[in-house]
């Protein structure tokens, strides 16, 4: 006999239906499974042949064909374990087909308890763009899958209850979606970092228009401090934006039963050892990277020299087009990656050059080869880039708060919300995703900043994307203190986040 039961796999951060086929039939025993699947699915014969027989259910004693349709498409992963156990019975006669409208998710221990899997929130969204209203999913899946609009979710726990329910004897309760809401993380404060004036100042200008930045100081000035306080003044994310976390992080085996859904803004701070895979996303089995697992948030790179070439090279892309494209034989993927690249650096080797104490002993080659490790198409992409000075003494023992990450924040929330009127209902969302079309139009400059504009050209000798990441800088600096025009003073100080000579000599 033959059954069909709908299911569903990942790709990417996308889900997209499957259709298991179980055909039993008479001839020699032997259980195969066939549709491209990897050695996970394969395995899923011996346990599914064991949760059939822990739960009371005879295992078919002829030759069962499995089919995963699309058959083009390699699957991967634990989630058909339900399906083709459910497949099975059905082709048995042990129960009735299930429903056309309902779809099955799950991985299987021996004794026939549904365990959780990755990816249930895109699943889950896929199921309702394919027509699915019924989805069961793990219990621990639930909420998370339970998010997705347009389908019926119910939470399994165990092969006995998902029967019981199908036969009719003992319903199971769709689960409700939790309200969306803060995770309760809290960040630290910008109330406990003493001085840095000027560099507060610019982080505030990069959370306002989303822009990236790089902080170069001595050891111990504050620049690890003040990034990881950063995501606390950056705005709250939509619903949108937390469930396009959710995905990626979904896929990645990140969102789990107490934290179903990511509703703070992400901050991932890679450790400089990193591998361009892990960076970009890959593996033998594409995973999402750091620079995914970043998207909406924060990609914080301390010590940014110490990365490796390759490594750093493997930004570029992403912090131009939003996305990376990994491709590796198992197929190609596209991630998002439309993150906030914050990267903290020394003036040189020691840590010390420039320092009053004049204890950078480092040499004009040493300085220049340490700063040659960052490529200028790398430090091209870097909007911002503000020196963060050895505090004073009277700095430190100043025991006086300073202004508060809320107070901060108010203002970043004024200035986005200004970029949300001006933009409307286009595909730019802040001042750092403006295109060339979008500079033109709301980067309008009066011949006093064009003058500006033209001797920094000249002096400094900018290129054409530095042009036009001073505009989107001077474009947010005039946010924050509410201007509708453009005026000399934000282009001069959005120039002079630009200033920092990577070359000079000792």
């Amino acid at each position: 006999m033959l059954s069909t039961i709908r299911s569903l796999g990942v790709k990417g951060v996308g889900g997209y239906e499957v259709t298991v086929e179980c055909y039993v039939t008479n001839g020699l025993p032997g259980f195969d499974v066939v549709g491209l699947p990897d050695a996970a699915v394969k395995e899923a014969r011996e346990r599914v042949r064991a949760a059939v027989k822990s739960n009371g259910f005879k295992f078919p004693t002829s030759r069962v064909t499995v089919n995963l349709a699309p058959a083009d498409t390699k699957k991967m992963g634990t989630v058909y374990d339900l399906p083709i156990l459910l497949g099975l019975l059905a082709a048995g006669g042990a129960i009735k087909q299930p429903s056309s409208h309902c779809a099955f998710i799950g991985e299987l221990s021996l004794n026939g308890e549904v365990r959780p899997v990755s990816g249930a929130l895109p699943m889950a969204i896929a199921a309702a763009k394919a027509g699915i209203d019924v989805l069961f999913v793990p219990a621990d899946n639930a909420q998370e899958a339970a998010f997705a609009e347009g389908v019926e979710v119910y939470p399994v726990a165990n092969v006995t209850e998902l029967i019981k329910h199908l036969r009719g004897e003992a319903e199971i309760s769709p689960a409700i979606p939790r309200e969306i809401g803060e995770d309760g993380r809290a960040y630290p404060d910008f109330a406990d970092v003493k001085g840095q004036e000027n560099v507060k100042r610019a982080m505030e200008i990069a959370a306002a228009g989303g822009h990236n930045i790089l902080m170069v100081g001595p050891p111990g000035s504050g620049k690890s401090m003040m990034s990881k306080r950063l995501p606390g003044i950056l705005p709250d994310m939509s619903k949108e934006e937390m469930l396009r976390c959710t995905e990626i992080y979904s896929v990645a085996g990140l969102t789990g039963k107490n934290n179903p859904v990511i509703s703070t803004r992400p901050f991932r701070s890679p450790h400089h050892t990193v591998s361009p895979a892990a960076m970009s996303g890959g593996g033998a089995t594409p995973h999402p990277g750091e620079i995914s697992l970043s998207h909406n948030g924060v990609l914080f790179l301390d010590e940014l020299p110490e990365f490796r070439k390759d490594v750093l090279e493997v930004l570029r892309q992403p912090l131009e087009d939003g996305e990376v494209t990994v491709s590796r034989v198992a197929g190609s993927v596209t991630y998002p990656a439309n993150f906030m690249l914050v990267c903290a650096m020394n003036p040189c080797k020691c840590g010390w050059y420039g320092h009053p104490s004049g204890r950078c002993r480092c040499s004009v080659n040493e300085v220049r080869n340490y700063h040659s490790r960052i490529s200028g198409p790398m430090l091209d992409r870097i909007d911002i880039i503000v020196e963060a000075p050895a505090l004073e003494y009277e700095e430190l023992k100043n025991r006086a708060p300073a202004e508060s990450s809320a107070e901060i924040k108010k203002r970043v929330n004024k200035a986005r919300a200004a970029q949300q009127k001006r933009f409307g209902e286009s595909d730019i969302s802040k001042n750092a995703d403006m295109d060339t079309k979008a500079l033109n139009k709301y980067c309008m400059l009066t011949p006093e900043c064009e003058e500006l504009m033209r001797q920094a050209f000249d002096k400094m000798g900018l290129t054409a994307r530095s042009y036009d990441r001073i505009l989107r800088v001077a474009r947010t600096i005039a946010d924050i203190e509410g201007e509708e025009n453009i005026s000399p003073m934000h282009i001069a100080e959005a120039i002079q986040y630009r200033t920092y000579d990577f070359r000079e000599d000792t």
